[in-house]
């Protein structure tokens, strides 16, 4: 069995919302930050690591009562990949991979990760895998121990999928439209909750 951990990323300013922080906004009964981390921690990842940035303290709090690591980004103003360097410095050394959860993805289910986990495990070759519906590119992905160093690199607001590339890279369609479905904005908002109310 590989070892993979988690890592949810929930450091943004939210600045698309319009004013609240979106991780921090009810949907069916808990912050939309907890949907999330609640899919890491029933999934076969292990840990869970949390990285915080914008509102740390706010959104520690409501994680309170999760068995979740929190590791703080105060470059988070900086754009998304200060984010994605904070959470992979802070998986093992042993770790194999990680996968990458977006905090404002709250319809991701365990067994996507849990897909995306043992894909991966059964291509040796995998530098990472990643879910696909109608041709598009989705979240989360799971990113292979040989990307680490390029994540490393990373600028700015620059995210995973540039280095996401190569005969490494194993696709797994789907049909769950949750791979695209992110709170940024009042309407997104909107919409996933609706969603969860089916």
């Amino acid at each position: 069995m590989i070892a993979i951990a988690a890592i949810v990323l929930a450091a943004g300013r939210s600045t698309r919302m319009g004013g609240p922080n979106k991780l921090l906004l009810p949907l069916a009964g808990k912050p939309v930050v907890a949907h999330a981390v609640e899919a890491g921690l029933a999934s076969k990842a292990t840990p869970v690591i949390v990285v915080t940035g914008h509102q740390a303290d706010a959104v520690t709090e409501v994680l309170a009562g999760y068995d979740v690591r929190a590791v703080d980004n105060p470059d988070y103003a900086t754009g998304l990949a200060s984010s994605l360097k904070a959470g992979i410095r802070a998986v093992s050394d042993d770790a194999d991979g990680a996968l990458v959860v977006l905090g404002d993805m709250p319809a991701v289910t365990p067994d996507l990760l849990d897909r995306l986990i043992e894909t991966f495990e059964a291509r040796p070759d995998a530098t990472a895998a990643v879910p696909v519906r109608k041709g598009q590119r989705g979240n989360p992905v799971l990113l292979g121990r040989a990307l680490f160093p390029a994540v490393l690199k990373l600028a700015a607001d620059e995210g995973a999928r540039r280095i996401i590339k190569g005969e490494g890279v194993v696709e797994i369609p789907v049909e769950d439209e949750a791979i695209a479905a992110d709170v940024d904005t009042p309407e997104a908002f909107a919409e996933v909750a609706q969603r969860f109310k089916r």
